[in-house]
């Protein structure tokens, strides 16, 4: 295991981080494109190290946010962050989102996020660290089990908000669309205007009738450097620090 380090984001937040759970550009634009309101109940599914529940603290402060994640070192990390910032309202809990947890309050939140594996199980190159391996590939569990848990405990209504790679988005609507989740809003990121999405994000809606609307590309570019959206997302975090990208 290795040692634990602090990296600042905003509003003098601090999240504890290591080699085997830190965070990456997805999980910015992820928090920033579900955009809870302040009086929502979240979830954020596969949490790692809690990055997506403390910027979400940061820019929207919804009522409560549950951060799961089944594995121990990541839970870990994600309550010493809490502690360290004083947040009473995240909920550190170590679960495995198939079984989810004692007392879970299924049926009763209104937005639940993931940043799932993006790779199949035996896909493309594995990488050395067990951990790494378990937030890279579909080994504990898939998107069809990340879509199943989000509508157990999603209300009617609710949202599922989702980040993958553009050669997976197939299957994320199939898996959405079976667990009656209903596609909605989709957004692609691209480096430039000139380069393929690296990147969407998907917005469902439990129990929402079909009509999916394509929203403008984000782009993390601009002309000089960075966007000027990517630089709003990031509000003053360290950006070159943190543009990265899940291998």
């Amino acid at each position: 295991m290795s040692e634990y380090t602090f990296e600042k984001l905003r509003n003098e937040v601090e999240i504890c981080v290591s080699d085997e759970h830190k965070f990456g550009t997805d999980a910015f634009l992820l928090a920033d494109f579900a955009a809870p309101r302040h009086k929502d109940k979240v979830c954020d599914l596969g949490t790692g190290c809690g990055i997506i529940p403390l910027l979400m603290q940061i820019s929207f402060a919804p009522k409560i946010i549950y951060g799961v994640d089944i594995q121990e070192q990541a839970v870990e990390q994600f309550g010493i962050s809490v502690e360290r910032n004083k947040l009473k309202n995240i909920v550190p809990i170590c679960a495995d989102l198939k079984e989810l947890w004692q007392d879970a309050p299924l049926g009763g939140l209104d937005v639940v996020t993931c940043n799932p594996p993006y790779k199949a199980d035996g896909a493309g190159l594995q990488t050395l660290s067990e951990a790494q391996r378990i937030a890279r590939h579909e080994i504990l569990c898939d998107i069809n089990d990340v879509c199943r848990a989000a509508s157990r405990l999603l209300k009617f209504g609710g949202k599922l908000c989702l980040c993958n790679r553009p050669e997976r988005l197939a299957d994320v609507i199939s898996a959405m669309r079976k667990n009656n989740i209903e596609p909605k809003n989709l957004r692609f990121v691209c480096k430039d205007p000139q380069s393929a999405p690296w990147l969407f994000l998907i917005e469902g809606r439990k129990g929402g009738k079909p009509f999916l609307k394509v929203l403008p590309q984000l782009y993390i570019n601009g002309a000089e450097g960075f966007s000027e959206e990517l630089l709003s997302i990031y509000g003053g975090g360290k950006t070159n620090d943190y543009l990265k990208e899940k291998d």
